[in-house]
């Protein structure tokens, strides 16, 4: 198998290639079988189960590699890699295949149904509130984190390559999220854009139905038939997740290794334990609105899967406002419309603890005194540059680097590389609690409207067979 053919087109050309693909397609199999007759379990608990077999297999397959100290040059594990992709970042590329036909039909008809007593502007204050707020709060966690774990102290972080991103204005920032080019927004994926392209269409409806519904009526059954046959296409492609799951999370381990995480293990688990401090923090204010936060925990357990394995808060999307509606409670509205700012700005994880961390290390490691003032401009930078950060994967790095160069660190960034390069490890946290910030937020905003609905909420009978049909 030592021809062009087999390396470069096939990128089939070792056995252990072919062993561990066979692997995956057995696993596959398995997962399937899980799935039907008197043996199946429930989607959760298949979400779940592949969690642990993805971490397995990638252990696997750096075990039969012996360890690596760069994966990235051992041909056979860039051939698995490539062909594991397929099935996880394929998955992916149809989850971004429906954002956004989802957010903008579903933004059009929720507003297009509200009532008069429905107010937007409440809707939107709350949500963007809410959001921010959650990141300013992250921020701080992501401080304290770093200053009682010492990041940066005398540490030795390799210099490399990463460049850093040039500081635009906050007004630019602004004006790039209106959708000046509604078709250009929507292949860039920016979803703010389309959410204030579609709240424009559907308040035109809205006010339209009351004196010209005739004319109007057939672009309502339009949306209307739209959003269900877009529902029950999200429906299809989200009863793949379990075998997605599996080829992300192995192909992350396989392909970055266990040595690449040795030289910045600190940073790592001061990242982790920001992030389990942020989610217990975000569980409380479940509670402090009466709600039960395991209750909630198990409701949104597919969505903080996805995220974890996926790393894009917006290839979850579709996941996100589908376990709000139907498994706790949240107004179908309020769903979609958090869960689309939530996607693009204010994520607590990436804009907010990541950048924190960083902060402090690159200070730390160049003697710059950490002071009040160097704070309060650290979290205060870190909030408004979390505006109009998309949800995909790698767009931390370019949050990091406009807080480094707002806070005066912007010609140390290269020390940054040696974190930057084992990037996807920390993504996995950051891009989970992302989504658990935006969903918390929209927890917040309905239950200030009074529009959570507490018996969905409780209840065990939850739409999982929907998916599993």
């Amino acid at each position: 198998m030592d021809s062009t053919f087999f390396q470069q087109f096939l990128m089939i050309s070792d056995i252990r290639t072919i062993l561990f693909i066979a692997v995956l397609v057995a696993i596959f199999f398995g997962i399937s079988f899980l799935g039907k007759g008197k043996t199946k379990l429930k989607f959760s608990t298949r979400m779940i189960l592949s969690t642990v077999i993805g971490l397995v297999l990638g252990l696997l397959i750096q075990l039969v590699a012996k360890f690596p100290t760069n994966p990235s040059e051992i041909t056979w594990i860039n051939e698995v890699s490539k062909w594991y992709g397929l099935i996880g970042n394929g998955f992916i590329d149809l989850l971004k295949m429906l954002v956004v036909p989802i957010v903008l039909i579903s933004i059009i008809r929720v507003i297009m149904n509200m009532t008069q007593d429905d107010n937007i502007g409440k809707l939107t204050a709350l949500s963007i509130g809410s959001l921010l707020s959650i990141t300013a709060l992250s921020a701080i966690i992501g401080i304290v984190v770093a200053n009682i774990m010492n990041l940066g102290v005398g540490a030795n972080v390799a210099a490399g390559s990463a460049t850093i991103k040039e500081i635009e204005p906050i007004a630019d920032t602004l004006r790039g999220l209106l959708p000046s080019n509604i078709v250009d927004s929507m292949a860039k994926g920016n979803v703010i854009a389309i959410v204030i392209f579609a709240t424009f269409i559907g308040l035109s409806i809205r006010r339209l139905k009351v004196k010209k519904y005739d004319k109007v009526k057939v672009f309502i059954d339009f949306i209307e038939s739209s959003y269900t046959i877009i529902t029950s296409v999200a429906i299809t492609v989200i009863k793949f997740m379990p075998y997605a799951v599996i080829a992300l999370l192995s192909n992350v381990i396989a392909s970055r290794g266990i040595s690449s995480l040795k030289e910045v293990f600190g940073f790592i688990i001061a990242l982790y334990i920001s992030v389990a401090i942020a989610f217990v923090v975000q569980m409380l204010i479940v509670s402090l609105f009466k709600l039960n936060p395991f209750r909630y925990v198990k409701n949104v357990l597919e969505a903080l899967v996805l995220a974890f394995t996926s790393r894009s808060s917006l290839g979850t999307l579709p996941v996100t406002i589908k376990v709000l509606t139907e498994n706790a409670g949240i107004k179908e509205g309020t769903s979609t419309f958090v869960g689309s700012l939530g996607s693009n700005m204010g994520m607590n994880g990436c804009a907010g603890i990541y950048p924190a961390l960083m902060a402090v290390t690159l200070a730390n490691m160049v003697g710059r005194p950490l002071d009040i003032s160097f704070y309060a401009t650290l979290i205060i930078v870190i909030v408004i540059s979390s505006l109009g950060i998309a949800g995909l994967p790698g767009t931390a790095i370019m949050a990091v680097s406009v807080v480094i160069s707002g806070v005066g660190l912007g010609e140390f960034f290269p020390l940054a590389a040696g974190i930057i390069a084992i990037d996807p490890i920390l993504d996995m946290a950051r891009t989970m609690i992302n989504v658990n910030g935006t969903m918390i937020s929209a927890v917040i905003t309905s239950s200030i409207t009074n529009d959570l609905d507490k018996d969905i909420f409780n209840s065990d009978e939850k739409s999982n067979s929907n998916i599993e049909d």
